[in-house]
């Protein structure tokens, strides 16, 4: 009889010395395509990176998922290979085929072998006799006694059917149903788009909703919340003119409002009222013009005169004054038909040259309505908009009216008329939701606002966007003619069976994966998941909304992930302070939380955007303990170690950055840790270059290494506070070119300065533990406290108290500004006191959420896939890819952002592989081509520079 192999021991754990400490930005070493994740982040088991040997010998680190553990080492631990062997001893009939299926616990294995292991474990239920726990008190024989068979039998089920779903979906499958999920939906908007029309500002006119009660939604798009001052620069040197009764006057007075707040409701109510702001030559007339008459149309036909100035905006609107005067009578209705029908031409005639709007009557509050306005009823109202609307959009002979309909009060009024003072005009906060809508309509296009996708065009394609996509349509193609090449080689080389001997005449050639067809293969995913982000946020397929913040909508979400990271939970490998998976898992839960920030719109909450300053900080905390460990261990402080760091860190954003027209300080927090990175490396590479090898002979070189510190802390300080120094490094060309966001480097100065001091206390804290390990100071082994019960248990109160105070001083903060400037100092607090309660338990240290894990692996993708991939508008809303089920849609577009994340990641190792080779002599060739890409790259948004200006 053959059993299943047993598994091979397990390779020991690497020296404290020689480990590789986490890097917040992904992790270094070259990843052959083999070394992928077998699983999705729901297994219960940690996702294992792969190392090769090399990397493994200098103790880098790949940061990808790796393939799953054998299967048997899985099984035993869970129960599993006892009860396969037992099932398989009794049964007889085990093959070694069969033997060694049962033991893989790999997703990837055969298709039969869960026939297999069912008919194995059916007849071992079968033959095992019940064994009663000894314990247990005696129970009826129609109850179910508690016996280790039934536990074995559970655990047994249970990894079997875990085997059955991994079989059938892994993350290779999710993504291609990421992929078919994408093709769909895009094949869906892209005909509901041809269908209904592309012309956001029909939607904006026509649709739309409210997020709460003063925030509006209108259908697809976004609505930009306009300033004064960019009202006025988009109003300059025009004329706008309303015309109608008491309720197009309230909608002048909120729109002039958003120009001049001071400006006063006052003067006599039925007469014109005149606006004008000579500073940016904004003029805004209202007509008092309550009837759709003569007077009207002769107001109107003026206008069409060439040699009269026509207003450049026209908002005209009026019903319910006809229905009070006339008593809501028929004929009052057919005059209002026929009068209308005449002013209708001279509408579509304006329309040509001016924008004409014409406002349909809102609902009124009929049980407000006084004793004179009781004949104003919304059946009479709707009556009287069904005629405008059909006369109007039918005053032309061509197939679409000029002339727009201002649909959208109505919606708003519903919401809104009850809390009316008179049941006929509308409350403010409605008023000036209408009026907002209008500035959007008018200047969305001029502007053209980051977050006001309403109204406005589709960005044309810039010259490094054309030369960006033909590259990778040539990466695409000739993908594809490899492929082709080489599916037509192995045709040749399969094996065909000689019919008279029965043996293969020819054996099968594994030939190994190329360079050239891994780096088609990468660009060709690369270009096709690029496209996806350039059709989500720049090309008007998908819809976009505004992000609207609740309670609910931030602390829920932040629930379900607490709740399934406790769920999936782990031993940890080794249990050092900061060991990889902590750190893998710290990283991912932050990561998490501040995805559901960003997405719920908290930073509108201050005590959560304070607390999110300091996840952001805790990234750079991680920045300086991880290089700094690695190069003071170590002592790597070669070219190809930069090279790496540096390509990882920001090869995805460079193609962002091509693609999507962005410039790279608008992905602030890569340029962050890049330039924290050469500031760590500076920093120990200059003579005298201090590493813990010659330290440990000469407690001397420890105090020079603090000099330097002292000396690096010097320099933060003074940057931090000299703004004009820090402005003039960065304002250098080509510096200026990177670090500039909308002409100036205050923006970088101002993120820098925010967290200047983190990256140096995450430096000291690695100095500081890697010296008190090497003292053999703290107890690190599995389930021991830290230090002494008596310290451990000081350090642990202390810890909480500080985490505690932290956030209650966080929670009460009331300015931004203030609780900013004490940031720097104090945010240091938290994430030591953090640090001290996940480490100093023994038992702490020993587990990690797996769930946590897997995310933190993938954690930059992650946090710049979000700016246009889930949310949109460069973050400012939010991607809408199933519109009318905010749920489903969040699910669907969380679904697919995850696995672009993780297949970039897959990608950016597999390209650092190949671009950033260990030879000198090659690496430096690289490095002259990617020289002359920048160099090429700078030259040519020279002139696209000069073009738009």
């Amino acid at each position: 009889m053959s059993l299943p192999p047993s598994p091979p021991p397990p390779p020991p754990p690497p020296p404290a010395g020689a480990r590789d400490p986490m890097t917040p930005e992904g992790h270094l070493g070259p990843v052959t395509p083999e070394h992928r994740a077998s699983g999705p982040p729901s297994q219960a088991q940690p996702l294992l990176r792969q190392e090769a040997k090399g990397e493994e010998e200098e103790g880098e680190e790949t940061g990808v998922p790796g393939a799953s553990r054998t299967g048997t080492a899985e099984q035993r631990r869970r129960g599993w290979g006892e009860a396969a062997e037992a099932a398989a001893a009794e049964e007889g009939q085990v093959e070694a085929g069969g033997a060694a299926a049962a033991g893989s616990g790999s997703p990837a294995g055969g298709a039969g072998s869960g026939r297999g292991d069912w008919r194995r474990l059916l007849a071992w239920l079968r033959r095992r006799q019940p064994q009663c726990c000894p314990c247990a008190a005696p129970l009826p024989r129609s109850a179910v006694h508690c016996c280790h068979g039934g536990t074995k039998m559970a655990a047994l089920a249970y990894n079997l059917g875990k085997r059955e779903i991994n079989h059938y979906f892994s993350v290779r499958s999710a993504k291609v149903l990421a992929l078919v999920a994408v093709l769909l939906l895009a094949a869906c908007h892209l005909a509901s788009r041809r269908y209904r029309g592309n012309d956001s500002c029909e939607y904006l006119l026509s649709s739309g909703r409210f997020l709460g009660e003063k925030v509006w939604q209108p259908h697809s798009c976004m609505m930009h919340k306009y300033k004064i001052s960019e009202a006025k620069n988009c109003l300059v040197d025009k004329h706008i003119a309303f015309i109608g009764d008491s309720r197009i006057r309230q909608l002048f007075y909120s729109f002039v409002k958003i120009i001049n707040p001071q400006f006063k409701e006052e003067g006599n109510k039925h007469e014109n009222i005149p606006f004008e702001d000579r500073i940016s030559s904004v003029k805004v007339d209202f007509l008092w013009h309550p009837e759709v008459n003569g007077s009207m149309k002769q107001c109107i036909k003026v206008w069409t005169e060439d040699s009269v100035a026509k207003p450049h905006v026209i908002v005209a609107g009026a019903a319910t004054w006809s229905i009070k005067i006339h008593n809501g009578s028929n004929e009052a209705l057919s005059q209002y038909k026929t009068n209308i029908t005449s002013i209708a031409p001279l509408l579509e005639k304006l329309a040509k040259t001016s924008d004409v709007y014409w406002v349909l009557q809102d609902p009124v509050y009929e049980d407000l309505l006084s004793e004179n306005r009781k004949m104003i009823t919304n059946e009479k109202i709707d009556a009287y908009n069904e005629a405008a609307v059909s006369i109007l959009n039918s005053s032309t002979r061509n197939s679409k009216s000029n002339v727009k309909m201002f649909s959208v009060s109505k919606l708003i009024a519903q919401e809104t008329i009850m809390e009316s003072l008179d049941g006929l005009h509308l409350p403010e906060k409605s008023r000036e939701t209408s009026a907002m809508i209008l500035m959007n309509v008018c200047c969305n296009k001029i502007l053209k606002p980051v977050d006001g996708s309403c109204c406005q065009p589709r960005p044309p394609l810039t010259l490094i966007q054309k030369l960006a996509a033909c590259f990778f349509t040539l990466s695409i193609i000739g993908y594809l003619i490899f492929y082709i090449i080489h599916r037509n080689a192995h045709r040749k080389n399969k094996p065909c069976t000689d019919m008279e001997s029965g043996e293969d005449k020819k054996n099968i050639i594994n030939t190994p994966v190329s360079s050239l067809e891994i780096l088609l293969q990468s660009f060709c995913k690369l270009g096709l998941i690029m496209a996806y982000f350039y059709m989500c946020d720049r090309a008007n397929l998908f819809m976009k909304e505004n992000k609207f913040y609740t309670h609910s909508t931030f602390f829920i979400p932040i629930i379900y992930i607490l709740v399934l990271g406790v769920f999936y939970n782990e031993n940890t490998k080794e249990t050092k302070v900061l060991n990889r998976e902590q750190t893998d898992e710290w990283k991912g839960w932050m990561q998490l939380v501040i995805l559901i920030y960003h997405i719920s719109g908290a930073s509108t909450f201050l005590p959560v955007y304070m607390h999110i300053r300091v996840l952001v900080a805790a990234y750079l905390f991680q920045t300086g303990y991880g290089h700094f460990s690695y190069f003071w261990i170590k002592g790597d402080f070669g070219i190809h170690r930069v090279c790496q760091v540096l390509f990882r860190l920001n090869f995805l954003v460079v193609v962002l950055c091509i693609v999507m027209d962005r410039p790279y300080q608008f992905y602030y927090f890569v340029p962050l840790v890049t330039v924290w990175f050469m500031v760590i490396y500076v920093t120990l590479a200059l003579w005298p270059q201090i590493i813990q090898k010659k330290a440990n002979g000469n407690c001397f070189w420890h105090f020079g290494l603090l000099l330097k510190l002292a000396f690096l802390l010097l320099c933060i300080c003074f940057l931090a506070y000299s703004q004009g120094a820090f402005e003039k490094i960065f304002s250098l060309w080509p510096l200026s070119k990177c670090f500039e966001l909308k002409g100036n480097v205050y923006e970088w100065w101002f993120r820098w300065r925010l967290d200047r001091y983190v990256v140096f206390h995450g430096m000291l804290f690695a100095f500081i533990y890697l010296a008190l390990q090497k003292r053999q100071v703290l107890s690190e082994g599995k389930g021991e406290p830290l230090f002494s019960n008596k310290i451990s248990n000081v350090l642990l109160f202390i810890s909480v108290v500080s985490f505690l105070t932290y956030s209650i001083w966080a929670s009460s903060c009331k300015n931004k500004a203030e609780c900013n400037e004490l940031h720097p100092s104090v945010s240091v607090v938290q994430i030591l006191a953090f640090i001290l309660i996940r480490n100093i338990p023994g038992y702490a240290r020993s587990i990690y959420s797996s769930f946590f894990a897997w995310f933190g692996k993938i954690s930059l993708e992650l946090f710049i896939c979000q700016y246009h991939i889930w949310l949109a508008a460069d973050t400012r809303g939010i991607l809408v890819l199933i519109p009318g089920n905010p749920m489903l849609n969040i699910i669907v577009s969380t679904f697919i952002f995850v696995c672009v994340a993780h297949e970039i990641s897959q990608i950016t190792n597999d390209l650092a592989q190949i671009i950033i080779p260990k030879d000198n002599s090659s690496l430096l060739k690289r490095l002259a081509c990617i020289a002359a890409f920048f160099c090429g790259l700078l030259i040519l948004s020279s002139i696209q520079d000069k073009s738009r200006h």
